[in-house]
Protein backbone atom coordinates (compact mmCIF):
# COMPACT_ATOMS: atom_id res chain seq x y z
CA UNK A 1 0.00 0.00 0.00
CA UNK A 2 1.25 3.09 -0.78
CA UNK A 3 0.90 5.83 2.20
CA UNK A 4 1.57 9.47 0.74
CA UNK A 5 1.83 11.97 3.12
CA UNK A 6 -1.00 14.50 3.80
CA UNK A 7 0.29 17.66 2.08
CA UNK A 8 -1.33 16.75 -1.64
CA UNK A 9 -3.84 14.44 -3.17
CA UNK A 10 -2.79 11.34 -4.65
CA UNK A 11 -4.67 8.98 -7.55
CA UNK A 12 -4.94 5.05 -6.83
CA UNK A 13 -7.22 2.13 -7.35
CA UNK A 14 -7.74 -0.40 -4.05
CA UNK A 15 -7.22 -3.97 -4.19
CA UNK A 16 -5.03 -5.18 -6.25
CA UNK A 17 -6.64 -4.08 -9.31
CA UNK A 18 -4.88 -2.12 -12.22
CA UNK A 19 -2.63 0.49 -12.10
CA UNK A 20 -4.67 4.26 -11.53
CA UNK A 21 -5.17 7.24 -13.57
CA UNK A 22 -3.30 10.09 -13.08
CA UNK A 23 -4.02 11.86 -9.81
CA UNK A 24 -6.44 14.47 -9.73
CA UNK A 25 -5.69 17.81 -7.72
CA UNK A 26 -8.23 18.26 -5.28
CA UNK A 27 -8.85 21.90 -3.77
CA UNK A 28 -9.87 21.73 -0.07
CA UNK A 29 -12.12 24.34 1.52
CA UNK A 30 -9.91 27.94 2.66
CA UNK A 31 -10.88 28.03 5.44
CA UNK A 32 -9.78 24.89 7.19
CA UNK A 33 -8.13 22.39 4.35
CA UNK A 34 -8.12 19.36 5.14
CA UNK A 35 -6.02 16.46 3.22
CA UNK A 36 -7.77 15.71 0.22
CA UNK A 37 -7.21 12.30 -1.77
CA UNK A 38 -8.13 11.40 -5.50
CA UNK A 39 -10.01 7.80 -5.61
CA UNK A 40 -10.09 6.05 -9.05
CA UNK A 41 -13.05 3.20 -9.34
CA UNK A 42 -11.82 0.15 -8.18
CA UNK A 43 -14.47 -2.42 -10.26
CA UNK A 44 -17.27 -4.78 -9.62
CA UNK A 45 -16.68 -6.17 -5.91
CA UNK A 46 -18.72 -6.72 -2.58
CA UNK A 47 -17.69 -7.30 1.06
CA UNK A 48 -18.10 -10.56 2.65
CA UNK A 49 -18.90 -10.62 6.43
CA UNK A 50 -16.12 -13.56 6.99
CA UNK A 51 -16.88 -17.23 8.87
CA UNK A 52 -16.24 -17.41 12.39
CA UNK A 53 -15.63 -20.27 14.87
CA UNK A 54 -15.70 -20.31 19.06
CA UNK A 55 -15.14 -22.43 21.59
CA UNK A 56 -17.74 -24.75 22.18
CA UNK A 57 -18.65 -27.87 24.44
CA UNK A 58 -21.27 -29.54 26.04
CA UNK A 59 -24.06 -32.06 25.20
CA UNK A 60 -24.20 -32.74 21.50
CA UNK A 61 -21.51 -30.59 20.58
CA UNK A 62 -18.79 -32.90 20.80
CA UNK A 63 -16.93 -31.40 23.98
CA UNK A 64 -13.88 -29.85 24.16
CA UNK A 65 -12.30 -26.51 22.84
CA UNK A 66 -13.07 -25.08 19.12
CA UNK A 67 -10.65 -24.31 16.86
CA UNK A 68 -10.18 -20.74 18.32
CA UNK A 69 -9.42 -21.56 21.49
CA UNK A 70 -5.56 -20.68 21.67
CA UNK A 71 -6.69 -16.73 20.18
CA UNK A 72 -8.23 -16.11 23.27
CA UNK A 73 -12.11 -17.60 23.48
CA UNK A 74 -12.79 -19.27 26.72
CA UNK A 75 -16.88 -19.68 26.00
CA UNK A 76 -18.17 -22.81 26.73
CA UNK A 77 -21.25 -22.87 24.72
CA UNK A 78 -24.22 -25.64 23.63
CA UNK A 79 -23.93 -26.61 20.37
CA UNK A 80 -27.54 -24.90 19.58
CA UNK A 81 -25.91 -21.59 20.25
CA UNK A 82 -23.11 -22.03 18.35
CA UNK A 83 -24.12 -20.39 14.75
CA UNK A 84 -24.89 -17.02 16.62
CA UNK A 85 -21.50 -17.01 18.94
CA UNK A 86 -19.83 -17.44 15.29
CA UNK A 87 -21.04 -14.33 14.03
CA UNK A 88 -19.69 -12.24 16.89
CA UNK A 89 -17.29 -13.94 18.42
CA UNK A 90 -13.90 -11.04 18.35
CA UNK A 91 -11.46 -13.89 18.26
CA UNK A 92 -12.43 -15.07 14.78
CA UNK A 93 -9.98 -13.94 12.53
CA UNK A 94 -9.94 -11.35 10.22
CA UNK A 95 -10.57 -10.95 6.93
CA UNK A 96 -9.32 -8.66 4.54
CA UNK A 97 -11.30 -5.54 4.32
CA UNK A 98 -11.33 -4.80 0.97
CA UNK A 99 -14.55 -4.52 -0.95
CA UNK A 100 -14.25 -7.30 -3.19
CA UNK A 101 -14.32 -11.01 -3.26
CA UNK A 102 -10.54 -11.48 -4.97
CA UNK A 103 -8.27 -11.36 -1.87
CA UNK A 104 -9.07 -14.56 0.71
CA UNK A 105 -6.16 -13.57 2.94
CA UNK A 106 -7.32 -13.88 6.86
CA UNK A 107 -4.72 -13.27 9.94
CA UNK A 108 -5.14 -11.46 13.53
CA UNK A 109 -6.03 -7.71 13.50
CA UNK A 110 -2.41 -6.75 14.63
CA UNK A 111 -1.29 -8.27 11.09
CA UNK A 112 -4.32 -6.94 9.07
CA UNK A 113 -2.56 -3.01 7.88
CA UNK A 114 0.78 -4.94 7.12
CA UNK A 115 -1.03 -6.83 4.64
CA UNK A 116 -3.26 -3.97 3.28
CA UNK A 117 0.38 -2.37 3.01
CA UNK A 118 1.80 -5.22 1.02
CA UNK A 119 -0.48 -6.49 -0.97
CA UNK A 120 -2.81 -3.62 -1.26
CA UNK A 121 -0.18 -0.96 -1.97
CA UNK A 122 -2.28 1.01 -4.48
CA UNK A 123 -4.36 2.57 -1.39
CA UNK A 124 -4.02 6.09 -0.56
CA UNK A 125 -3.41 6.96 2.92
CA UNK A 126 -3.79 10.69 4.46
CA UNK A 127 -3.10 11.82 7.98
CA UNK A 128 -5.35 13.65 10.02
CA UNK A 129 -8.95 13.93 11.87
CA UNK A 130 -10.36 15.95 8.44
CA UNK A 131 -9.84 15.26 4.86
CA UNK A 132 -11.49 15.40 1.82
CA UNK A 133 -12.11 11.37 0.12
CA UNK A 134 -12.62 12.71 -3.89
CA UNK A 135 -13.65 9.53 -5.87
CA UNK A 136 -13.49 9.85 -9.70
CA UNK A 137 -15.29 8.60 -12.46
CA UNK A 138 -18.74 7.91 -10.26
CA UNK A 139 -20.70 7.45 -13.54
CA UNK A 140 -18.79 4.38 -14.52
CA UNK A 141 -21.50 1.60 -15.10
CA UNK A 142 -21.72 -1.57 -12.78
CA UNK A 143 -21.11 -1.83 -9.50
CA UNK A 144 -17.96 -0.38 -8.78
CA UNK A 145 -15.99 0.46 -4.80
CA UNK A 146 -13.61 3.24 -4.13
CA UNK A 147 -11.43 3.01 -1.16
CA UNK A 148 -9.09 5.03 0.96
CA UNK A 149 -7.24 4.71 4.42
CA UNK A 150 -7.24 7.39 7.04
CA UNK A 151 -4.64 7.88 9.96
CA UNK A 152 -5.70 10.03 13.01
CA UNK A 153 -5.53 9.60 16.67
CA UNK A 154 -3.72 6.60 16.89
CA UNK A 155 -5.91 4.44 14.78
CA UNK A 156 -5.73 3.36 11.09
CA UNK A 157 -9.94 3.63 9.30
CA UNK A 158 -10.67 2.76 5.75
CA UNK A 159 -13.22 4.84 4.41
CA UNK A 160 -15.27 3.27 1.07
CA UNK A 161 -17.97 4.75 -1.24
CA UNK A 162 -19.23 2.04 -3.16
CA UNK A 163 -22.02 1.93 -5.82
CA UNK A 164 -24.09 -0.84 -6.47
CA UNK A 165 -27.85 -2.18 -7.51
CA UNK A 166 -29.14 -3.00 -3.90
CA UNK A 167 -32.38 -3.07 -5.44
CA UNK A 168 -33.22 -4.07 -9.23
CA UNK A 169 -33.14 -0.87 -11.79
CA UNK A 170 -32.19 1.40 -9.16
CA UNK A 171 -28.33 2.06 -8.09
CA UNK A 172 -27.52 3.70 -5.45
CA UNK A 173 -24.53 5.17 -3.91
CA UNK A 174 -22.92 3.57 0.09
CA UNK A 175 -20.49 5.54 1.84
CA UNK A 176 -18.86 4.58 5.31
CA UNK A 177 -16.40 3.97 7.57
CA UNK A 178 -14.77 1.51 9.59
CA UNK A 179 -12.15 1.41 11.89
CA UNK A 180 -9.20 -1.43 12.14
CA UNK A 181 -9.84 -2.34 15.23
CA UNK A 182 -12.23 -4.13 17.20
CA UNK A 183 -15.98 -3.46 17.90
CA UNK A 184 -15.13 -2.46 21.33
CA UNK A 185 -12.54 -0.13 20.58
CA UNK A 186 -14.50 1.54 17.42
CA UNK A 187 -17.20 2.51 19.84
CA UNK A 188 -14.76 5.37 21.09
CA UNK A 189 -15.41 7.28 18.05
CA UNK A 190 -17.81 8.91 15.94
CA UNK A 191 -17.45 9.98 12.09
CA UNK A 192 -19.14 12.78 10.19
CA UNK A 193 -19.21 12.10 6.15
CA UNK A 194 -20.81 15.38 4.07
CA UNK A 195 -21.41 16.23 0.59
CA UNK A 196 -21.42 20.10 -0.14
CA UNK A 197 -21.82 22.04 -3.62
CA UNK A 198 -24.38 24.04 -4.66
CA UNK A 199 -25.89 25.32 -2.01
CA UNK A 200 -26.53 22.30 -0.73
CA UNK A 201 -25.60 19.86 2.27
CA UNK A 202 -25.81 16.16 3.21
CA UNK A 203 -24.45 15.04 6.15
CA UNK A 204 -24.24 11.35 8.00
CA UNK A 205 -23.02 10.78 11.26
CA UNK A 206 -22.19 7.79 13.20
CA UNK A 207 -20.12 5.45 14.86
CA UNK A 208 -17.22 3.69 12.77
CA UNK A 209 -17.84 -0.11 12.45
CA UNK A 210 -15.72 -3.07 13.32
CA UNK A 211 -14.05 -4.25 10.20
CA UNK A 212 -14.90 -7.32 11.26
CA UNK A 213 -18.79 -6.43 10.58
CA UNK A 214 -17.86 -5.66 7.18
CA UNK A 215 -19.25 -3.10 4.32
CA UNK A 216 -21.75 -5.51 3.41
CA UNK A 217 -23.42 -5.49 6.53
CA UNK A 218 -24.12 -1.87 6.88
CA UNK A 219 -24.81 -1.48 3.23
CA UNK A 220 -27.89 -4.48 3.95
CA UNK A 221 -29.08 -2.27 6.49
CA UNK A 222 -28.49 0.91 5.67
CA UNK A 223 -26.09 1.68 8.37
CA UNK A 224 -24.08 4.34 6.07
CA UNK A 225 -24.48 7.46 4.07
CA UNK A 226 -27.38 6.57 1.35
CA UNK A 227 -28.03 8.58 -1.87
CA UNK A 228 -28.94 7.63 -4.88
CA UNK A 229 -27.23 8.76 -8.74
CA UNK A 230 -29.40 11.78 -8.98
CA UNK A 231 -28.46 12.89 -5.63
CA UNK A 232 -24.80 12.04 -6.15
CA UNK A 233 -25.12 14.60 -9.39
CA UNK A 234 -26.15 17.43 -7.54
CA UNK A 235 -22.72 17.13 -5.54
CA UNK A 236 -20.21 16.22 -8.24
CA UNK A 237 -18.00 18.26 -10.73
CA UNK A 238 -17.40 16.91 -13.87
CA UNK A 239 -17.88 12.88 -13.02
CA UNK A 240 -16.04 13.56 -9.52
CA UNK A 241 -17.56 13.31 -5.76
CA UNK A 242 -15.52 14.71 -2.97
CA UNK A 243 -16.49 13.57 0.34
CA UNK A 244 -15.24 15.66 3.34
CA UNK A 245 -14.39 13.13 6.19
CA UNK A 246 -13.86 13.82 9.84
CA UNK A 247 -13.02 11.89 12.25
CA UNK A 248 -13.71 12.48 15.83
CA UNK A 249 -13.33 10.70 19.64
CA UNK A 250 -16.07 10.01 22.01
CA UNK A 251 -16.19 10.51 25.54
CA UNK A 252 -17.55 7.03 27.10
Amino acid sequence: MSRPSSTGPSANKPCSKPPPPPQTPHAPSPAAPPAAATISAAGPGSSAVPAAAAVISGPGAGGGAGPYATTGCSLTLHHTEKPEHEDICEYRPYSCPCPGASCKWQGSLEAVMSHLMHAHKSITTLQGEDIVFLATDINLPGAVDWVMMQSCFGHHFMLVLEKQEKYEGHQQFFAIVLLIGTRKQAENFAYRLELNGNRRRLTWEATPRSIHDGVAAAIMNSDCLVFDTAIAHLFADNGNLGINVTISTCCQ
